[in-house]
């Protein structure tokens, strides 16, 4: 049995005042971790929340006999990701993980996605993901390891209605994170994605159904994905098990874990005397049409009921 090894281990985790971002850090801390949690105090859209909710999951994580800290400031700005980082190292030392949850919605369909929602999730998402591990990663260098874990969504993944901003920024982040595994694995730095299913303040935001129907339907959800599901799989690969694994997208989804594959080219047409646009109408279209991957969304493609 592999060593997890999590005992005393510096990790912050952002977003952690709440759902799939809380249960992670308090399987972290049951683990023996040190945990930054740090989380802004808003909700999804913005709006003025409780600002002791980092606080609160602090207050949970020591009465259970752990070992906390509260950070409240945006990974947004790098300016702010960097006090995010620096608190953990000021407190405890060192840092040796990042766990990037934070996220906010501003759904719209795309013909009303205005400039500032697609910018504000950007922000969030993307930035923070990339302020965040950009904050850490000197301090990985110098110490010969560390690993990293960003929250991917099959938004981006397969598709979904409404959410571009949400979805171009999730796929941006799988781009990132692969690019950290490569640039950083001479100096012992993991980095992976999850993509997450729980029930949590985000997906209980997504509309399209009644009222009554949404009710019906979150109430399963509630039961049958939890955010405490996804936390395993995080913790895992802030472990010294998962020192081989980097570059990857995870998915959790219940009592599921998925891999996921990463693009390749699936289809190859060569033609020696070069193509014109005429000859690409005659022969793209049917040489690759079985291959095509349909426009479909995430709940078709996952169209089975997680349990």
């Amino acid at each position: 049995m592999s060593e997890l090894n999590l005992q005393d281990k510096v990790i912050v985790v952002t977003g952690a005042g709440g759902g799939v971002g809380r249960g992670i850090a308090l399987e972290l801390a049951k683990e023996g971790a040190r945990v930054v949690v740090n989380d802004l105090g808003v909700g999804l859209n913005g709006e003025a929340g409780k600002q002791s909710a980092a606080q609160a999951v602090v207050d949970e994580i020591t009465r259970l006999g752990g070992t906390a800290l509260a950070n409240t400031d945006s990974v947004s700005e790098w300016a702010s990701a960097q006090q995010i980082v620096a608190s953990a190292v000021d407190t405890y030392g060192r840092i040796d993980g990042v766990i990037n949850s934070a996220g906010i919605l501003r759904d719209a369909i795309f013909h009303k996605l205005s400039p500032e929602d697609f910018d504000s999730v950007v922000k969030v998402h993307l930035y923070g993901a990339f302020h965040m591990s950009r904050a850490a990663s000197p301090h990985f260098r110098d110490q010969g390891g560390g690993a990293l874990v960003h929250m991917t969504s099959t938004s981006g993944l397969i598709g979904s209605i409404g959410q571009a901003n949400y979805a171009a920024a999730k796929m941006a982040i799988v781009g990132l994170s692969r690019s950290i595994a490569m640039d950083m694995a001479r100096f012992g730095v993991r980095s992976n994605c999850i993509a997450p299913h729980a029930f949590s303040r985000m997906i209980e935001s997504v509309p399209g159904l009644s009222p009554e129907e949404q009710e019906k339907y979150l109430e399963k959800r509630r039961q049958t994905t939890r955010p405490e599901q996804i936390a395993p799989l995080a913790a895992y690969l802030c472990s010294e098990a998962a020192h081989s694994v980097s570059g990857q997208i995870f998915g959790a989804r219940g009592n599921e874990i998925y891999l996921y594959n990463q693009t390749r080219p699936v289809r190859t047409l060569h033609r020696g005397d070069g193509w014109t646009v005429e000859r690409l109408a005659d022969t793209l279209a049917p040489a690759f049409r079985s291959s095509f991957t349909p426009l479909e969304r995430t709940k078709d493609v996952l169209s089975w009921e997680a349990i």
